[in-house]
């Protein structure tokens, strides 16, 4: 025997039992009987975690008395939860047996409640693995919208942000890591996400209200890109990938490495990615002549060049880590539509009739997580973050417009032991954020936003029963120092009133604009609760009703100007129209939007057929949108020349005014998923969602994504993986006044890879093939479906390498 085995003998012996630790063994099986290995067997309520090694065998030592409830996870089984009873002294063998499920189950990083897609009573999904890097594109929306209940915004390619049932921008909340991306894409969808998903581990998706985890921005849902930028572990592994797309003569390349000693650890990613103007499968309502002929066309101005670098590390501790990441973020990407000028003038040379964006962000994050011997505090989490945006658009190689935005963001997670069976613990949550824009298209004034915010999570089983609860409070401030209103010459285009208009002299109006200060406060109050019933084996029924209040943004409350990447001119909710249609203060009240949602799910948890399918009904009072006034002003552009002889009545300078208002709206809809694993290699999955977006008094919210369903056929053995995926969008023709009805179309994809092996490299070469059918698809919730619909017929080439 060792001396230290002995010494451990000895001192056994001389201690009371009553503080000696309890140890539970055992194996994970399936349901076949085989051995599952590297499946992982968590203690809730704690950090204890063991892995199964090649035999299926785990063991976990060190455990106090009392109820302990364990949580086993293996990759293509159901999640299974046990609670045993353990006492002092005593080893206790177990026998856990995993069931398939068809749907993958991938738990949720960034909550400190467990939710995962067939357990939580909120509904959610999770982006990652092969899936996500078969999914993923140049743009975050575009890469999760093949995810039930979550569409893109799509932006001719260059741009998108994700819409979740129906709602998008201010409502929903990009994080990276649980800390707020920071960038301005959630002001106008012509602004690119600063974030890249193919360096990513996973992106969740929270469907419906998150607001108790992120707060009142997200009272839509939220989209979390996850990465290792600070690394838990200094395992070395990494993988790198290279592509080319024919579509737009794209070309990517990207890697992430993690590495490091006992105690240290070591994270770097990097990506690259060119690509030209994309080609489209006809040309008939995107030529500027109204013209169209067959065969293939490019939507102009619809290119991009894009890298970027992070590097972390990390020091480990045996009961937690510290770390710090920093991360260079750049993007060069036109905007298709955004050009000014006359089309028919050649001469001038690409370059000066270019409008393109330049973005740059840098961020840092400290991430930490601490566990604590401790009688109430079980561990603590930290995340902190500063990011530095800047997003300038160039036009004719001069800057028009410049964007800023510079967040620091803190959020600290107190988890607690388990008190009398329930989990959870309570979140405190800063965020301040300066938002700039100077020059033509600075159509919100600087403001800043602050916000404080306490919340408590938690969760219990009861039984067959899981309940969640939560609630949280915020301080929401925003201060603005020169808001600007205009004096501008707002008409609508009347004959009679235009030539009356022209007649006389509009010069003293067009130089008016008063200038004053703005500070608003708002408290937003969340709360929460949802139960899961284990009703029956391999199927639970899940319930979740929330309320939930957002503090208007400041460009829905301060916008007065052009947005060109809208085509509209934008005037906030601090305005309004008086009575002879001249736009002044609002005397309405400036007051919170709140949603009361409603979740039903039901679910088949494991066996050969899974499904998750999902009803909502959401009723959110007090509604921040825009509406189209009839009216029309300058957009404030200089077009050129003005050529002897033009037409007077010529409007190519003017843009519709759109005015932000409040209602009280529906949104209800439904998400179903269906997986039916046909045979160790052949897995059907079916889709389908619908959200009806309406005003309570009666007619259509604008840009509300159709019913759509769709089905994929895939084929799995070691080496080869064959993917036929196929969409059918519905025509949309509930529309808001001022919009046009979208046909439907049908989209198919396909893709192939294959696993090798070269110089001890582990290997996968593919193929992927998009819109096969080269159909011509214009995404109805996109602000440019006339002009940019989605790209023709493409095949993509790649390589990836593991390590």
């Amino acid at each position: 025997m060792k001396p230290r085995s002995q010494l451990a003998v000895l001192i056994a012996a001389l201690l009371p039992a009553s503080v000696l630790a309890s140890t539970i063994e055992g194996v994970v099986l399936n349901n076949q009987g085989k051995i599952v290995t590297n499946a992982t067997i968590e203690v809730e309520g704690s950090d204890l975690q063991v892995t199964t090694d090649e035999n299926g065998k785990f063991v976990i030592a060190e455990l106090n008395n009392g109820l302990k409830e364990l949580h086993v996870v293996a990759p293509g089984y159901a999640h299974l939860h046990r609670d045993i009873t353990i006492t002092n002294d005593e080893t206790q063998s177990v026998t856990f047996n995993l069931k398939r499920s068809p749907i993958e189950v991938i738990d949720i990083e960034a909550t400190p409640i467990h939710m995962s897609a067939m357990e939580s009573a909120s509904p959610v999904s999770v982006l990652s693995g092969e899936q996500l890097r078969r999914q993923q594109a140049a743009t975050l929306g575009d890469s999760l919208e093949k995810l039930p209940g979550v569409n893109t915004n799509f932006h001719g390619k260059v741009a998108s942000t994700p819409i979740i049932r129906g709602l998008s921008g201010p409502r929903v909340l990009i994080t990276q890591n649980g800390l707020d991306v920071s960038d301005v894409s959630r002001v106008g969808p012509d602004h690119s996400v600063a974030s890249e998903a193919s360096t990513a581990q996973q992106i969740e998706v929270l469907r419906g209200p998150a607001t108790l985890f992120y707060g009142s921005g997200a009272i839509g849902g939220v989209v979390n890109v996850v990465d290792s930028r600070v690394p838990t572990d200094s395992t070395t592994r990494g993988e790198w990938n290279v592509e080319h797309n024919s579509v737009d003569n794209q070309k990517v390349a990207s890697f992430n490495a993690t590495t490091g000693t006992d105690s240290v650890a070591f994270y770097a990613d990097a990506f690259w990615r060119e690509a030209d103007d994309y080609e489209v499968p006809v040309a008939a309502d995107i030529d500027s002549d109204g013209e169209g002929n067959s065969g293939d066309y490019t939507v102009e101005n619809s290119n991009e060049e894009s890298d970027g670098f992070t590097v972390g590390a990390s020091y480990l501790m045996d009961n937690g880590f510290i770390g710090l990441a920093v991360e260079q973020f750049n993007r060069q990407y036109g905007i298709p539509g955004h050009t000014h000028g006359d089309e028919e003038e050649e001469e001038h040379s690409d370059e000066e009739e270019s409008v393109f964006a330049d973005l740059e962000q840098t961020k840092v994050q400290l991430l930490g997580e601490y566990n604590l011997d401790n009688k109430w505090l079980n561990k603590v989490n930290l995340r902190v973050g500063h990011t530095d945006y800047e997003h300038a658009e160039i036009e004719g190689g001069a800057v028009g417009t410049t964007f800023k935005n510079e967040t620091n963001e803190l959020r600290i997670d107190l988890l607690h032991n388990q008190f009398s069976e329930w989990n959870g613990g309570i979140s405190f949550h800063y965020k301040q954020s300066d938002v700039e824009a100077q020059g033509e298209e600075a159509f919100t004034p600087p403001s800043e936003t602050e916000s404080f915010a306490v919340a408590l999570m938690e969760e219990r089983h009861f039984g067959d029963f899981l309940v969640q609860v939560g609630g949280r409070i915020e301080r929401v401030t925003i201060e603005a120092g020169d808001v600007l209103l205009p004096n501008i010459d707002a008409h609508a285009h009347d004959e009679a009133q235009e030539a009356d208009e022209h007649d006389h002299d509009h010069e003293e109006s067009a130089e008016t604009t008063r200038v004053f200060d703005v500070e608003h406060e708002f408290t937003p109050i969340s709360l929460s609760a949802g139960v899961v019933w284990d009703f029956t084996p391999n199927y639970n029924l899940g319930l979740s009703v929330s309320r939930s209040e957002r503090a208007p943004s400041a460009s829905e409350l301060l916008s007065f100007g052009p947005h060109i990447g809208t085509g509209t001119y934008e005037v906030g909710a601090l305005f309004d129209l008086d009575e002879d249609g001249h736009l002044g203060l609002s005397d309405q009240t400036i007051d919170l939007e709140t949603a009361n949602n409603i979740d039903l799910t039901f679910r088949k948890t494991q066996g050969d057929v899974g499904f998750i399918l999902n009803a909502f009904y959401n009723q959110v009072d007090n509604y921040y949108y825009q509406i189209d006034t009839g009216l029309f002003a300058e957009s404030g552009h200089d077009h050129g020349d003005e050529e002897e002889g033009a037409d007077e009545h010529d409007h190519s300078s003017e843009l519709p005014v759109y005015l932000f208002k409040t209602d009280d709206v529906i949104l209800h809809g439904f998400e179903a998923q269906i997986a039916w694993q046909l045979t160790d290699e052949f897995k059907v999955d079916l889709f389908s969602d619908y959200v009806r977006a309406r005003l309570k008094d009666g007619g259509d919210l604008p840009r509300t994504p159709p019913l759509r369903f769709g089905s994929e056929l895939s084929y799995q053995t070691d080496k080869l993986s064959a993917h036929i995926h196929v969409t059918r969008y519905q025509e949309q023709d509930r529309t808001a006044p001022q919009e046009t009805a979208t046909d439907g179309y049908t989209l198919v994809d396909a893709s192939i890879s294959y696993d090798l092996s070269v110089l001890n490299q582990d290997m996968s070469v593919y193929l992927r093939g998009t819109n096969l059918t080269d159909t011509e698809a214009r995404v109805h919730s996109s602000f440019v479906k006339d002009i940019a619909p989605r790209p023709g017929r493409s095949f993509a080439l790649g390589i990836r390498g593991y390590f």
